[in-house]
């Protein structure tokens, strides 16, 4: 849970940069069916699979099975989602 927490900070600290230099654009609306409970579900699950770990490697330039990778791609995905529909406020 530390590595996903750390990536969530690290993630928000530059959503906040890019809000400063470019003017706040507001949260950004979630997809029908979504809430920001479901995806942090999402996250939570991805995490305890070891996600988060995967993430870090493929940031680092190390290889990734496809499988791997499609993890890692989904979790950044749905990171995304949270902190832009600004689940983590």
């Amino acid at each position: 849970m530390r590595v996903s927490n750390r990536l969530i900070a690290s993630a928000a600290t530059l959503v906040l940069a890019a809000c400063a230099a470019n003017g706040d654009p507001g949260a950004a609306p979630l997809a029908g069916g979504q809430s920001c409970q479901t995806i942090r579900a999402d996250l939570n699950r991805l995490d305890s699979k070891g996600v988060p770990a995967l993430v870090e490697r493929q940031n680092a330039g190390k290889k990734l099975s496809k499988s791997q990778k499609a993890q890692a791609d989904l979790y950044n995905q749905r990171l995304n989602e949270y902190l832009g529909a600004r689940c983590h406020v």
